[in-house]
């Protein structure tokens, strides 16, 4: 078996000496003596065999070769830093991986809010994100396959913290016949079109949600799928309202003028599978989401008081 001869030390003392422009500065910045930086570029160009340095005024720059071998060298010299940042933080009690199951109703704004909080404080931490619909969480969670979930209800034997309330709206293509008939609906218009419904992602005890009435029902197994078929006039459905805002108010999706059940709300929770055994970095990522969801649930008061103010 090989053995590399060149060390990640000394292509170190070298791209030090090139950003810093010569030994002594290098020295400095690395906290070690003149002479020990010296003898690691020597033995460097005499491992590999060619030279690496040339003098340019006071300055020392790379040759051509040099320039080449420590493009290649930098991004091993990354991976050996991160590989040693994320020692430290294992060896200081922080998850190596932290999985999150995140139903579909959940709104992508505050999501990737928590997610970019938690990349800032947890580099080393791996995250794992699994989109699921209704059940699936429930499937991750008794599986043992998630840390933490986002779920819209709490599944038997797990504790959950109400999170948000989402609110689905009916709504069709303004195009759709049933928009044509000028009069509110019941059930009875509804049967004869087809309703738009996300698929259960779990297989333990998947379940359906909302009116099924219709007399033909197209399942679609993404929500956003379920909006593109409705924008289209294929369908009506109901929908997440925080996920079609825009479509409203440009007119390209109307709703439906129910005489009931034109809105219905879902509540959204946090379960953190084992809250008084979690490390470190899931107490944060929960944190984080929760987080999120408050300063999300606040941009939207104040939407409509801006909304009030430009009006006016």
């Amino acid at each position: 078996m090989n053995i590399p001869r060149t060390s990640l030390e000394q292509w170190r003392v070298l791209q030090a000496i090139v950003e810093h422009g010569g030994f002594a500065q290098a020295a400095s910045a690395l906290n070690r003596s003149q002479s020990a930086v010296s003898y690691n570029v020597a033995r460097l160009q005499e491992q590999l065999g060619v030279s690496l340095l040339e003098a340019e005024g006071r300055r020392m720059k790379l040759t051509a070769a040099g320039a080449a071998l420590l493009r290649e060298a930098t991004p091993l010299l990354e991976a050996a830093l991160r590989l040693e940042a994320r020692a430290r933080a294992l060896d200081a009690g922080w998850e190596a991986e932290v999985r999150l199951a995140v139903d579909s109703l959940f709104p992508t704004e505050p999501l990737l809010c928590a997610l970019a909080e938690f990349a800032g404080h947890c580099p080393d931490t791996r995250l794992q994100v699994h989109e699921v619909v209704m059940s699936g969480a429930d499937d991750a969670l008794y599986a043992g396959a998630v840390e933490l979930a986002i779920v819209t209800r709490v599944p038997a034997g797990f504790m959950g913290d109400w999170l948000m309330d989402a609110t689905f709206v009916a709504v069709a293509a303004p195009a759709h016949p049933l928009l044509q008939e000028q009069r509110t609906l019941g059930s009875d218009e509804l049967r004869h079109y087809p309703q738009v419904v996300v698929r259960d992602s779990g297989t333990r005890q998947p379940r359906d949600e909302g009116w099924l009435g219709a007399s033909q029902r197209w399942t679609v197994s993404s929500p956003h799928t379920a909006l593109d078929v409705v924008g289209a006039g294929l369908a009506y459905g109901w929908l997440p309202e925080h996920s079609i805002r825009e479509q409203l108010a440009a007119g390209s999706l109307s709703p439906l003028p129910l005489r009931q059940g034109q809105r219905r709300k879902s509540s959204l929770y946090l379960v953190n599978a084992a809250a008084d055994s979690a490390g470190p970095a899931t107490r944060y990522l929960a944190d984080s989401l929760r987080h999120a969801v408050q300063q999300h649930l606040a941009r939207q008061e104040d939407a409509p008081a801006m909304q009030n103010n430009n009006t006016a």
